[in-house]
């Protein structure tokens, strides 16, 4: 070497035991290796090695002549070449080297561990939304041109029948109940009225010993009719509870089916009509993925809508058999308890209440009935 460095141009690094090098002596060769190298000296070549315990050779820095401030070269990068054994020994401290034939060494990162991607609850909200209104909007424009009469619907002339017959028989239904409340109230207070008039007429008979006689027949005339206009109101009562359960929770529950297919059926052909818009277009790379994912929702919503369908065929089959059945019990309940009080037959008139298993309150057992607290 032309010049000697006021440090040694070689210095030793010390390794422990393990022959792993001591983490508190890599400041000191970094800091001795920049000291070796001052500005200004034409050093041709610079060599540090380092040694263990065998004395082989485990790397080798070597740094190109500075050039001078006049110079426009730039200066060369340094090359660290380290031996084979320094490689195994840093490979067990976890450093993961790659040493090419080359001479130079690259560095690649340790196992790397995939973690769950971290959902961010805001981005979820914000993409439901989007998808929400989407699909509101293109349900909207489906609505509005079927109204118009410029779109198309997909319509099942059998299935569509069965519903319009089912909401024409629920208003009637509902019609049929309003007037048997009806007939209740009215019945009811004819039957309050019956018994204040039987208890006048037992009042006067007993005060009046000149018409006792008489004022005792209408007495006892008018609570047998009070009490068969209870046994009566009891059978229109249990006719108008069968009814209303009918009506507002069976019918009720399957027009909510229907609803759902009615919906599902309007999500079909939107999503159909946007299928048909996009293939009547041009195609290109960049309608052609538009087209594949407008076939996947049509699928979806088509199976969903097949799925409405056949649930709503099968609600409307048990409907009407159940229909059949709890109707016919209250019709025949409600003829044979209205011709039986009119007849003034009261055997027949509990028989039918029996048959139906009515129970009737009896006044002054247990609790008041809910005629007299009225």
């Amino acid at each position: 070497m032309a010049q000697e460095s006021p440090k040694n141009s070689a210095a030793e690094i010390p390794v422990t035991s393990n022959g792993q090098l001591e983490d508190s002596h890599e400041h000191n060769f970094n800091r001795d290796l920049k000291r070796s190298l001052p500005v200004g000296l034409g050093l041709s070549e610079t060599k540090i090695t380092s040694h263990g315990f065998d004395g082989t050779k485990e790397g080798v820095v070597e740094a190109g002549p500075f050039p001078g401030k006049g110079s426009s070269a730039s200066p060369k990068s340094s090359v660290i070449s380290p031996s084979n054994a320094a490689a195994s020994r840093l490979a067990g401290q976890g450093c993961d080297l790659i040493i090419p034939t080359g001479g130079r060494t690259q560095q690649k990162g340790g196992p790397v561990v995939l973690a769950d991607e971290v959902k961010n609850p805001a981005m979820e909200k914000l993409e439901l939304v989007r998808k929400w209104s989407l699909n509101t909007y293109k349900c909207t424009r489906q609505i509005i041109s079927e109204k118009l009469g410029r779109g198309s619907r997909t319509v099942d002339l059998e299935l569509e029948a069965q519903i319009d017959i089912l909401r024409d028989n629920k208003k009637k239904y509902e019609n049929i109940l309003k007037l048997a409340q009806t007939l209740s109230t009215q019945l009811f207070q004819m039957v309050h009225t019956q018994r204040q008039l039987g208890d006048a007429f037992a009042d006067l008979s007993l005060k009046s010993l000149e018409l006792h006689e008489e004022f005792g027949y209408n007495a006892d005339t008018q609570k047998l009719l009070a009490k068969n206009g209870e046994t009566l109101l009891g059978a229109i009562n249990f006719f108008i509870a069968s009814v209303n359960t009918l009506v507002n929770k069976t019918i009720e529950d399957t027009l909510l089916t229907v609803k759902q297919y009615e919906s599902a059926r309007i999500e079909y052909d939107a999503y159909r009509t946007d299928l048909e818009e996009l293939n009547l277009g041009p195609r290109d790379a960049n309608t052609l993925p538009k087209i594949e994912q407008s076939q996947q929702l049509f699928q979806v919503h088509k199976e969903k809508y097949d799925k409405m369908r056949n649930d709503v065929s099968i609600k409307l089959k048990f409907l009407e058999e159940n229909k059949v059945k709890v109707l016919h019990n209250q019709l025949v309940l409600f003829h044979n308890a209205i011709a039986a009080y009119f007849a003034g037959n009261q055997k027949q008139l509990e028989q039918t209440l029996k048959q139906f298993h009515i129970k009737l309150k009896t006044p002054g057992v247990d609790a008041p009935s809910w005629l007299e607290e009225q």
